[in-house]
């Protein structure tokens, strides 16, 4: 709508229409008031125009030149009924008045000032004071226009606040954004009152509304998701049916969780097993509690509700599979598989390559939303991805895919030496087994012949389900790992922060007996902690045997065996080139890569030696089975003496 008469003419008359034809003359509405059976005849929600000298008066009371769209308005209709549902007369010439604080509510919005007080709050606090009051009669609704909160083309915002509204007072730009909105209020609310009689509220902007979400579903499929986006919005704002379900699948795949709710999904049969998995992971991700699970489950068919117990139980201990017919699922379960044992890049590949052949199971739905809810899966899908995957053409439509995003995980193994302070894995250690399948590590490095792969689950969670015991003896040191495949043959153990210190004179490397008929890689890293040096451990072991290996503490280097000369340590732990001094920035971050520059450079040939990797986004924030591995440190001999030290909490 533009600020001209004819703008404003066009656009009332259509309001009023409207609301016209939503009245039913033989029953009048509860709240009908007085003159609007005179409007409902007429076809006319406002009253004559105001006359330039009208408008001037009131210009000459106020002591302000009106804001041009309010003024232009009031050359159309000299004030107006039902603005929204909620203020039912809109004032004209005759009671527009300065407001002056009368409800006395800038002791709440924003309240006192604080010594370096917003821009927003500064406005606000002066606006109660300055503003011209427009509610004439409301649901204790204030609609305020201000003079000192002006744009470059001469408007003035309103403010409107309601008790209900339960914050500041909701700003619109102009008097014209505001109308518009109480416009698309007035929509929401004959859609809803419609509804609950069993009706349906139909005029041409309906109309026309439901014909762009059509059209956006088509969009969405052909992966012009953003255009789809915008569409839906707008539909959502006149409160059409179907708008908020199709968009919040948009929404939930670019990451945004806040107010999701599939809307209309979760009472049909239909789509209920595909987006109230993803309501429970949101649930269970925020610790929500039982009463915000029943909210979900309003209108979730009777015959679900055994159904959905089940599912968020899965859901909060990880066991969720996201399952689907066709091509597409048969992507889904090697792309599970992948996953689980690290290798999240390919296994993002493979949903990629599939998702064209992803169909549909009814016209509300626009992709495979219910992966978000995949214990394995979910991870792997990041806002860039979620957009990847809303930005591909599915179902068999038609449209220019993007660029792919690129992989998340770094090649080889340096990786583990940069972002320290902070690294989350730092300290670390791990076991790389040749030939040797990720299921075969429990019976290799397992703690005892029994050993077996726990459920898969995030590092933490993990730690925090087997409640580590940290008051145990050195000698029994068993390392809760992660496990997955490391590159071409080559398998992992990893344990990102272990509670023991390494010990020289005690440490017993878990790959050596593991190793037989193949060759084991064991690593230790403990940085430096401000107080005692770094230590770095590498040690080779073929066929039982250790073959050679090396330990750098601070500057000392301890060898065994024939190092090859890629492996060197006088070599890795040299000191920093000037090259690599060039490239640091700044002195915190060249006093914290100097440090860890032979660990990096010895990552670094460690990967190329073995073409092995470990995957940094699983370990960080992924799903991967776990299991203890013996001991990595061996129990004190005869004669040798040793302190335990337990820190008990003080008892009032």
């Amino acid at each position: 709508m533009t600020d001209s008469t004819d703008g404003w003419q066009s656009f009332l008359d259509r309001w009023s229409q409207e609301w016209a034809d939503a009245q039913d003359p033989n029953t009048p509405a509860g709240g009908a008031r007085e003159g609007d059976e005179k409007a409902r005849r007429a076809g006319w929600l406002g009253f004559p125009p105001a006359s330039e000298e009208r408008i001037q008066a009131l210009e000459e009371r106020l002591g302000h030149r009106l804001p041009p769209s309010y003024r232009t308005f009031l050359t159309v209709s000299d004030g107006w009924r039902h603005a929204g549902g909620f203020v039912w007369l809109l004032a004209g010439t005759e009671h527009a008045r300065w407001h002056e604080d009368a409800a006395g509510l800038s002791e709440y919005f924003p309240g006192e000032l604080d010594e370096d007080p917003t821009y927003e709050d500064e406005l606000l606090a002066g606006m109660w004071q300055r503003a011209l009051q427009l509610d004439v009669e409301s649901d204790a609704v204030y609609v305020l226009l201000d003079p000192g909160d002006v744009d470059a083309a001469g408007e003035w915002a309103v403010n409107c606040w309601a008790p209900w509204h339960g914050d500041p007072p909701r700003r619109y730009a102009s008097f014209r954004v505001f109308m518009e909105a109480m416009y698309r209020e007035f929509h929401q609310l004959e859609t809803s009152r419609f509804e609950r009689a069993g009706a349906v509220f139909v005029n041409a902007t309906t109309r026309a509304l439901d014909a762009s979400v059509e059209a956006a579903e088509l969009d969405a499929l052909g992966g012009r998701y953003e255009r789809a986006s915008a569409a839906l919005a707008e539909a959502i704002a006149y409160g059409r049916p179907r708008a908020t379900g199709l968009r919040d699948q948009i929404r939930r795949l670019l990451g945004e969780t806040y107010m999701v709710d599939f809307q209309g999904l979760t009472s049909d049969p239909w789509y209920v097993r595909e987006v109230l998995p993803v309501l429970a992971a949101e649930h269970v991700r925020h610790g929500r509690d039982d009463w915000s699970w029943s909210h979900h489950l309003v209108g979730v068919p009777e015959e679900m509700h055994a159904a959905a117990g089940d599912i968020l139980r899965q859901v909060g201990e990880d066991t969720f599979r996201y399952t689907t017919e066709g091509s597409f699922g048969r992507a889904v379960e090697e792309a599970r598989e992948q996953a689980r044992w690290g290798d999240t890049d390919a296994a993002w590949r493979t949903l990629r390559a599939a998702l064209p052949e992803w169909r549909p199971i009814g016209p509300d739905h626009l992709a495979p939303v219910g992966l978000c809810a995949d214990s394995l899966l979910g991870p792997l899908l990041t806002p860039e991805r979620g957009r990847e995957l809303l930005a591909t053409p599915r179902a068999g439509q038609r449209g220019d895919a993007r660029p792919p995003t690129p992989d998340l995980d770094p090649p080889g193994l340096a990786w583990l030496a940069d972002g320290v302070p902070g690294n989350v894995l730092a300290p670390y250690r791990f076991v790389l087994m040749e030939a040797t399948e990720p299921h075969e590590l429990p019976g290799r490095i397992g703690a005892d012949d029994t050993t077996a792969l726990h459920t898969p689950a995030t590092l933490r969670d993990a730690r925090t389900r087997l409640r580590d015991n940290q008051n145990v003896p050195p000698w029994q040191d068993e390392a809760l790992t992660a496990v997955g495949r490391a590159g071409p043959g080559w398998s992992f153990a990893f344990e990102p922060r272990p509670s023991a210190r390494f010990s020289e004179q005690r440490f017993i490397s878990p790959g050596n007996a593991a190793s037989a008929n193949t060759r084991a890689v064991t690593v230790w890293s403990e940085p430096s902690d401000g107080h005692r040096p770094g230590v770095f451990h590498l040690s080779v072991a073929q066929n039982g045997e250790e073959q050679y290996g090396f330990t750098v503490r601070g500057d000392a280097i301890g060898r065994r065996g024939p190092i090859p000369a890629a492996l060197d340590p006088d070599h890795l732990f040299s000191q920093p080139e000037q090259h690599d001094m060039e490239r640091l920035h700044d002195k915190e971050r060249r006093l914290r890569d100097e440090e860890r520059l032979g660990e990096r450079r010895a990552l670094q040939s460690l990967a190329t030696e073995f073409d092995a990797r470990l995957p940094r986004f699983a370990l960080l924030h992924g799903r991967l089975h776990t299991f203890r591995t013996r001991s990595w440190s061996r129990p004190p001999v005869e004669g040798e003496r040793y302190a335990t030290i337990r820190i008990s909490p003080q008892r009032p």
